[in-house]
């Protein structure tokens, strides 16, 4: 079995869908349909039964997944390494980004790179669903999450940067003319939420009731995860929702409001990361930050 036909199924077992996982590979949905029938004349048997509305594993198919996962993901660190190590980098450091804006935070990479020129260091947003799950897994070394973080298991570093609250609206909203936003009518309006946050986490980034006991409304929306579509969702008028001040900054958009929010405290980034995951080029990355201190927006 090919590595792309390898990976063109773990992401349809993942997607159970053809066209996502065709957009999501950036090739064709005949070029998914005839690898996974390849791979199934070549087992025997069905990995996937299809109708006009679902996709599902066959049992043959999750055994297959369960057993490849692994297999895929050495396969591709293999690969990886072959390739820092031609670079002369003998490790590499992932790091995930909640905050929007990477060019602020510049002055740390550039420090760290210049401190260890042997590693090597990849720096990614974060998706805003299951984000403690991919330290716990493994897919991400190092996480710049809000505060505070009180998952078991986890060190919360030094802290990183720091940032004011605003609202961001549709222009014609009716709080876009204000100058600035009271927490408390935050509840006349829905907001978007992501999936898998700790109700604790999440209620530190938006609380739950106003300071007169006010429900803010939230809706779970697809783009909840993924931050062009949440601001699409705001422009369009659906949603309202608060951000760190510096998006304000570069996202810049016509159609978009921010409005400060002057009751809501500011919002403060840390390193984390897993306890038992912890190594000299976590340690080395902590230190750099404390080193230059923390950054505010």
């Amino acid at each position: 079995m090919e590595l792309r036909d390898i990976e063109i199924f773990l992401v349809l077992a993942e997607e159970l869908h053809f066209g996502r996982t065709a957009q999501r590979l950036h090739v064709s949905q005949a070029r998914v349909s005839q690898a996974i029938k390849k791979q199934e004349r070549r087992i025997g048997a069905e990995l996937f039964t299809r109708t006009s509305r679902i996709v599902r594993l066959t049992e043959v198919g999750r055994q297959l997944r369960d057993d490849l996962q692994p297999v895929y993901a050495g396969l591709r660190e293999s690969l990886e390494r072959a390739r820092l190590a031609a670079r002369g980098i003998t490790a590499q450091l992932r790091v995930s980004m909640m905050p929007f804006n990477l060019a602020d935070l510049h002055p740390y990479w550039k420090a760290f790179r210049a401190r260890y020129p042997s590693w090597g260091l990849q720096i990614r947003p974060v998706a805003f669903t299951d984000v403690f799950g991919q330290l716990r897994n493994g897919a991400m070394d190092v996480a710049v999450l809000w505060l505070p973080v009180e998952e078991p298991g986890f060190t919360v570093g030094p802290l990183f940067c720091t940032d004011s609250r605003i609202l961001a609206v549709a222009a014609d909203h009716r709080l876009a003319v204000l100058d600035a936003v009271p927490l408390e009518l935050l509840a006349d309006f829905p907001h978007a939420t992501a999936l898998g946050m700790p109700d604790y986490w999440e209620d530190s980034y938006l609380p739950f009731y106003t300071p007169r006991g006010r429900k803010i409304e939230r809706i779970t929306s697809a783009a909840s995860d993924n931050a062009d579509q949440l601001i699409s969702h705001v422009g369009m008028g659906d949603i309202i929702h608060t951000f760190p001040g510096h998006v304000a900054k570069y996202w810049g958009m016509s159609n978009i409001r921010f409005v400060p929010l002057p009751d809501m405290p500011t919002i403060n980034f840390a390193l984390v990361w897993r306890t038992e995951a912890e190594n000299d080029l976590i340690r080395a990355l902590a230190d750099t930050v404390r080193d230059l201190g923390v950054f505010r927006f």
